[in-house]
């Protein structure tokens, strides 16, 4: 989703930080709020 967003010039930032649910990125809509996205973490 990350690379998709990018390629269409839309702002991502991207937490490089792995949580133990996951991992997270946010881009803001038109008026400014945030979205945040969520990429659960694979189990092992």
């Amino acid at each position: 989703m990350v690379a998709q967003l990018r390629a269409a010039d839309i702002e991502v930032e991207v937490d490089e930080a792995e949580y133990t649910n996951g991992r997270f990125a946010r881009v803001y809509d038109p008026e400014g709020n945030p979205i945040e996205l969520w990429q659960p973490k694979t189990p092992a």
